[in-house]
């Protein structure tokens, strides 16, 4: 793997990612082929940071998951092909790559708050968002972003963790792990109402945790406009107010307006100028720091597309390129 650094967004990256077998599945290993494709093609692979992950420790996933569901996932991989869900297959390799798109997850964080780099996306697949702390669904086996975010607070201690969500499908999983937690703030724009049926803008958590989930439901058919005006009137005012000491972002992509599973209208542009915004608080209040984990993302051009403009516009990026407070 290139240890370069010049440009100041890290890759996590492995082509072991294929290896998850879906059978069809719109969340494919074709995901890493478009992703390969699109980085080659953009020279994203030369003169910066790419790391290859490691799979994520079990005392790692047991901060998020219970053991009842990692050996549920370990075992029916082992005897697969076969489905958790309606929307969730494993196969032989599943087990292993997702303990490795976990590691991706924890990966990034460890690079971004070793001074390695400021920023790191991890590029890895099962997608996570989903999945709950006992229970795989939505194309998720374990929850990367949920047990990076776990990762970080253990491993440097932590204190205030902001998780941005935009994929077009509410995090369910995220939320849950956090529900109760006021050292995590959960914040997700979604298309609303759709899968899984959480989300709503009254879900804001509870006990110690009343207040640490923000959601910001979207109708059908918005685009950029329509999301960057809600970040910048109702996701920025408390993402400065919690003063996160990192940033992490559920990237899915599949609210782009080509991708087949939602009904949304965002653009490449547009994933760009909310990583820009998300940038512009990390740099006010922890430093810059930010990791990414990918979550959806199903029409491979726009994928492809839309994770080079986001590293892109965080390579680009300059304190005054942000929204005013």
């Amino acid at each position: 793997m290139n240890t370069s650094s010049a440009a100041n967004t890290a890759l996590i990256w492995s082509e072991r990612f294929c290896l998850h077998d879906t059978a069809g599945y719109p969340e494919s290993p074709g995901r890493i082929g478009a992703l390969r494709r699109a980085l080659t093609a953009a020279g994203m692979f030369d003169d910066r940071l790419v790391l290859e992950p490691q799979p994520v420790t079990l005392d790692a996933l047991a901060a998020v998951h219970l053991p009842a569901l990692v050996e549920l996932v370990r075992r029916a991989a082992e005897q697969g092909p076969a489905l958790l869900d309606a929307d969730t297959v494993v196969s032989p390799g599943s087990y292993e790559v997702a303990l490795l798109a976990a590691g991706a997850a924890c990966a990034a964080v460890e690079t971004v708050l070793s001074g390695a780099a400021p920023r790191a996306f991890a590029l890895g697949r099962p997608p996570g968002h989903h999945a709950e702390p006992n229970r795989a669904m939505g194309f998720c086996l374990f929850n990367n972003v949920a047990i990076g975010a776990r990762y970080l607070q253990r491993r440097f201690g932590i204190r205030r963790v902001l998780v941005v969500d935009w994929d077009v499908h509410h995090g369910n999983g995220t939320e849950a792990t956090f529900w109760s937690d006021p050292s995590v703030l959960f914040t997700s724009t979604h298309q609303y109402p759709f899968y899984p049926g959480t989300g709503a803008a009254g879900d804001r958590g509870a006990g110690p945790g009343d207040g640490y989930t923000l959601n910001v439901p979207l109708p059908a058919g918005a685009g950029d406009e329509r999301y960057l005006a809600a970040f910048e009137e109702q996701l920025l005012p408390a993402l400065w107010s919690f003063e996160p000491q990192l940033v992490l972002i559920s990237a899915g992509f599949d609210a782009h307006q080509d991708d087949p599973l939602a009904m949304m209208r965002m653009t490449t542009r547009g994933f760009a100028r909310l990583a820009a915004l998300v940038q512009a608080v990390a740099e006010e209040c922890c430093d810059g720091r930010v990791a990414l984990v990918l979550e959806g993302g199903y029409n491979l051009d726009a994928l492809g597309a839309s994770v080079v403009a986001v590293v892109r516009a965080l390579d680009g990026f300059h304190s005054n390129a942000g929204v005013d407070r």
